[in-house]
Formats: C-alpha cells, structure tokens, sequence
C-alpha cells in the first residue's frame, strides 16, 4: 500500500507525498528499501525533515485490563532540510535496517492473525509535522525461527493467535520495550492437561533465544511452566525442535501426574509474571523437514486489510 495525499496539517495547496517500499516483505535484521516521492505545492516549501518509523501494534496492562495501541518502535531520519520549489517533483530514496527483534507477521505467504506492522512517513515542513498513512510491511521468519515453527506445527499445535507484549523478558537482552507471544492449543495427546502453549522467539545478530510457556491445567487451577533454549542460528536448523518441545511437554504432564502440586518439584515451573523461569535445553537432532505447506497448515490467518491498524487511537510514541 502506498499513500499519495495532500498533507492536512501543513495546510492547503501543501506537498503531496508517495511513499513506495521496493518490497513489502523482509526478514529481521534485513533492509527496508524504497522511495519518498514528493510533488510541491502552490507555494515554496521549506522541508525541514522525512523520516520514517516502523509500526505495530502492542498490548499494554493497564490495572486490571488492557490496552491495545499504536507504537513506533524504529525510526529513522532520511532526509534532511532542503527547499522544495512549487510545483517540483523530488525523489528521496532510502534504505534502513529492520531490528533483529521485529515480531514476524507472515509465515509462507500467510498473514499471523493478530498482527499489523507498517511503515509510517512523516514529513516537517516550517515547523508543522504530518504523520502520513501506513505502508503495511510483513517480516518474515529467519531460517532459525521458521525451523522452530515448523516443529509445532508437524507436531501437532494447533495456532490460536499471536500477539506483542509491552515489557522484557527476564535473563533476555532485548532492546524492544515489546515481546511476541505466538499462541498455540496443545496437541491431543496433551489435552485436558494443558491449556495453551505460548511461543517467543528473540533473535540476535548471534543466535536465537527460543521460550516456551505451557499453561498447565491442575484441578480447577493452572499455573506456567517455562521451558528455554538459547542456541546460535546454524544450531537452529539442525535441532530436533519436534522431538525436543515433545520431550518437554512429557515432562510436564510426568509431574503434573506425579503430584507437583502437593508438594513435589517441577524443575520448570514458576508462579506469575510468566517468562520468568526458565530450562535451557541441550543436545542435537536431526533437521525437521516438513515442507512450507506443512508449516502454514494449522495456522489461522486472516485477511490483511481486517487486521490492520483500525485508526491510531491509543498511539504511543
């Protein structure tokens, strides 16, 4: 999507702008490519900026509920002061880094229910500011992260939904203020014993963190258990990730079984704030080699233009 418009708050006979993305998909850590095309006005204008910001939507709590705003969470200057004369075209291309820790939103061709991401362009001109419409942008999942989702879904998870989490994640060095939840119903084999599996998959430059969080089902209460692996982005593709989140559900349903809540140890469990324990797991396996078609398989998606920004109310900056 792209916006071509009269800027509203610089007033009538105002630049227009055309904000173009070479692409509109990228992985994390990748570059976002494209063009700033702008048309003058009625009159001479004085630019002062263009910069553009990344934008998604994050849950915040608030008290005893929460709250869903708008939040720029990348942002980036790419074009300083020049005179636009009136009537005059002018091209500002660019290209900018996309955080290694940007949430995904697609997965093979497939939009994450849940999920909204654009680029926003925002132009100043004599110290007015127009923040222009979105340009929706879909992230990718690196080969590392698409070998974990893979797993789940050759394993049986069924995905619920995803979404972003306003904070950080103890013993994780992240520099987002926002987590992704991707949220899954558990294989049948483990139903009755757990609710829903949450995953989250921070990446880095170095390597992955993958944290898994079960809702465990115990009487007419639950409480989470956190199950985490930190491994380098090769590691990743050559993990046994089925194999070993199935190894670790067992476990859970073992001590759930075995009487962890009359007293016994649940090396994984930990009560509230969720994301805060932790099982760091080890060993190699084989490479899961379910195709693309297999991994988008138990995914509900929806269609873009109902998942997008609804209007900006709510907005962080």
């Amino acid at each position: 999507m792209i916006f071509k418009r009269m800027l509203g708050a610089l007033g009538v006979g105002a630049p227009s702008v055309d904000t173009v993305l070479a692409a509109s998909r990228v992985q994390p850590g990748g570059l976002v490519h494209g063009e700033v095309r702008i048309k003058g006005g009625d009159f001479d204008a004085d630019i002062e900026y263009i910069a553009l910001g990344l934008v998604t939507r994050v849950e915040s709590e608030h008290g005893e509920g929460e709250q869903i705003g708008l939040m720029e969470f990348h942002r980036v200057q790419v074009s300083g002061p020049f005179k636009l004369r009136t009537g005059e075209d002018k091209v500002v291309p660019f290209g900018f880094p996309v955080p290694w820790e940007a949430p995904i939103t697609e997965i093979a061709g497939q939009h994450l229910r849940g999920m909204a991401m654009g680029v926003r362009t925002e132009l100043a001109i004599a110290k007015a500011v127009d923040k222009g419409d979105l340009d929706p942008l879909e992230i990718e999942p690196l080969a590392s992260q698409e070998a974990v989702l893979r797993a789940f879904s050759q394993f049986g998870f069924q995905f619920k939904g995803a979404d972003l989490e306003r904070g950080h994640i103890y013993g994780i060095r992240q520099q987002l203020p926002f987590f992704q939840e991707i949220e899954f119903y558990p294989p049948p084999q483990y139903s009755g014993q757990i609710n829903e599996v949450e995953l989250t998959l921070v990446a880095g430059p170095g390597g992955l963190d993958v944290i898994v969080e079960a809702d465990k089902r115990a009487g007419r209460s639950s409480t989470d258990a956190i199950g985490r692996w930190q491994v380098s982005h090769d590691q990743a593709l050559h993990r046994d990730w089925a194999s070993e989140i199935n190894g670790w559900l067992a476990s859970l349903a073992q001590y759930s079984h075995g009487g962890f809540h009359q007293g016994g140890h649940d090396p994984y469990a930990h009560h509230g704030g969720g994301h805060r324990g932790g099982h760091h797991g080890s060993g190699m396996g084989s490479v899961v080699t379910a195709g693309a078609a297999g991994l988008v398989g138990g995914y509900v998606v929806a269609d873009m233009a109902e998942e997008f920004f609804e209007g900006e109310e709510g907005e962080e900056e």
